[in-house]
């Protein structure tokens, strides 16, 4: 499949990181500032750059592509949430540059209690291990799995196959120019990484238009649902309309539908809120800035380069249903199930099948180079802001005498160890019903609560301590209660085959879809900080002196002005524009 080209291409990358890595470490001090945040010198472009690549990672090259394939662009939405990161550099990152704080619990601690800094740390860290971690190192798997089948080893006895091969490699790859560059060596690489990443999914996007004879075969190969972004997708014999999912005769509340309308407007902005404006993960590269002007800038660049995932990973898993269809490649036969619809976990495998069966000859090793990329970029990222929090948020607190340079060698040990939990949590993975999908719920469990003390803790200052805490607590126990339920069934423990008895409590919370269980987690945890602030003490102006909109005071409120000029504003009214532009064209 890959010639000597392809493999020289591919050394080429690898040599690149490892040049890039070599500079970082020599360039690099042993203290906590320049191993986590880079010494705050990072370039608006890098951070921008930097952000896009540690996003767009397995989730994208292997769920996303396969969501392209099955479901076409309602998994989009959640693309087209690059106004999100207009949010982060508007709105958060006068508030988190001028903290100068390390992480999202650090900001948490000086807006409302130490003790709400290190529970957010502890889930957190638990998101990352069930979300980024894990499937990372699954998509890792899984791109190995599809372009090199024959790869397999023998280790003491344990038999791997290229699934577990591919894992592995990337996983070792990943570690090695993390732990030894920092984030420094992350930044960097990821910026470097952009470039190839773009490059190589725009290839498979036009020779994949190319092999099936152009952008009007592709409209009429597929139905016309599945270019539509305002219809909901929903299962055989379920009517979309103009409420969250109705069967005929009742309303299905906790049906297990296909993003309903309902959770896509207003659950899906609450999970990229969360992502992408109090994610330690996204947030940690705008706070290797300088400052604010760079931070933002930043921000608004990475959402440029967020439209781009609706056409060099969606786009690509439609045009492979498309060749599916047509039969033009018949390798794709393997996509469909024997009543020839879309089988959801072989469609997992869309992107790297178009790699192998359409590029020619010499320009798969680039492809696979992106690929590559994406997988590290993502995982390089996880790997550093795990350390980070853990090193910073946890260790710190309990050793507060710790030198620089046992920070730096903790944060090393924990991402080693969260590395091996993640492994162990694949299986659960495997047994979900789609990568993205996946990812998707997992993080719609997590994140409400977090999003709720940070948004609600900045605009409204009356909010104290207490009622974050209560609020982190709640929202995060329904989350790990409704993993809890699920978990046994996508592991097809021994007894839970069927699922849980129809019509019993735990089968309602097992099929009540993830956005409307989400939103209930939102809800609440609303509720419960609201309450329970408004029956404690207030918060002292003194303490939270510029964490708030409303105890911001004017000589910092004349520093963001000046950091901001007319080309930020222009440039953040076109990735608006751009936005509005998508909707209105796929309508169907």
């Amino acid at each position: 499949m890959f010639t000597g080209v392809d493999w020289a291409v591919i050394a080429a990358y690898f040599g690149l990181l490892l040049g890039v890595t070599w500079w970082c470490v020599r360039k690099n001090k042993d203290t906590a500032d320049d191993y986590f945040l880079a010494g705050r010198h990072l370039a608006w472009w890098i951070v921008g750059a930097s952000i896009f690549a540690s996003n767009i990672g397995s989730e994208h090259l292997v769920g996303l592509a396969g969501s392209g394939c099955t479901d076409g662009v309602a998994m989009a939405h959640y693309e087209l949430h690059a106004w999100c990161l207009l949010v982060l550099g508007w709105v958060f990152v006068p508030f988190y540059m001028r903290s100068r704080v390390y992480t999202m619990p650090e900001f948490l601690e000086k807006r409302f209690t130490p003790t709400a800094r290190w529970v957010l740390s502890i889930i957190s860290l638990v998101a990352y291990v069930l979300t980024k971690l894990a499937v990372g190192i699954y998509a890792g798997g899984v791109v190995f799995g599809t372009l090199l089948p024959e790869l397999h080893l023998n280790i003491g006895g344990i038999h791997l196959d290229s699934f577990w091969v591919g894992s592995l490699a990337v996983l070792a790859a990943t570690g090695a120019y993390t732990v030894l560059g920092g984030f420094r060596a992350v930044a960097y690489t990821e910026a470097i990484q952009t470039v190839i990443l773009i490059l190589g999914s725009v290839l498979v996007t036009v020779f994949g238009i190319a092999k099936l004879g152009g952008w009007s075969e592709l409209r009429a190969a597929l139905p016309s649902d599945m270019f539509n972004l305002w219809k909901p997708l929903v299962p055989a014999g379920v009517e979309g309309v103009w409420s969250p999912v109705k069967e005929t005769g009742r309303m299905a509340w906790y049906f297990n539908g296909h993003f309903p309308w309902l959770g896509m407007l207003f659950c899906a902005p609450i999970i990229g809120l969360w992502y992408w404006c109090t994610d330690q993960y996204i947030v940690q590269r705008t706070l290797g800035a300088p400052s604010e002007r760079e931070a933002r800038r930043g921000s608004i660049f990475a959402a440029f380069l967020k439209l781009l995932p609706v056409f060099i990973f969606i786009i690509p898993g439609m045009i492979c249903m498309a060749l599916t269809l047509s039969g033009k490649v018949p390798a794709f036969s393997q996509l469909l199930d024997a009543s020839g619809k879309a089988n959801a976990d072989a469609c997992q495998a869309a992107f790297p099948l178009m790699v192998a069966h359409v590029l020619p000859v010499g320009l798969r090793g680039i492809v696979v180079a992106g690929l590559l990329a994406a997988l590290m970029s993502s995982l390089a990222g996880t790997f550093n802001a795990s350390s980070t929090l853990f090193t910073v948020d946890l260790y710190e607190k309990f050793r507060p005498g710790a030198s620089q340079h046992q920070l730096v060698r903790i944060g090393r040990v924990a991402t080693a160890i969260m590395v091996v939990i993640g492994m162990l949590w694949i299986p659960v993975i495997k047994g979900s019903k789609g990568l993205y999908f996946y990812l998707q719920s997992v993080q719609g469990y997590l994140a409400p609560p977090i999003f709720t003390v940070f948004f609600l803790g900045v605009f409204f200052k009356r909010l104290n301590g207490k009622g974050c805490l209560a609020a982190l607590i709640t929202g995060f126990a329904l989350g790990v209660f409704r993993l809890a339920v699920d978990t046994p069934i996508a592991l097809g423990l021994k007894g839970f085959e069927n699922g849980y008895a129809q019509g019993s409590f735990l089968w309602i919370v097992n099929n009540i879809y993830f956005q409307y269980f989400s939103l209930l987690i939102f809800f609440v945890s609303v509720i419960v900080m609201v309450v329970v602030s408004y029956m404690t003490a207030a918060p002292s102006d003194d303490n939270i002196r510029g964490l708030t909109f409303a105890t911001t005071t004017p000589e910092q409120k004349t520093a963001t002005r000046a950091s901001w000029d007319r080309r930020d504003v222009v440039a953040s009214g076109v990735v608006l524009a751009l936005i509005l532009a998508a909707y209105l064209y796929f309508r169907g």
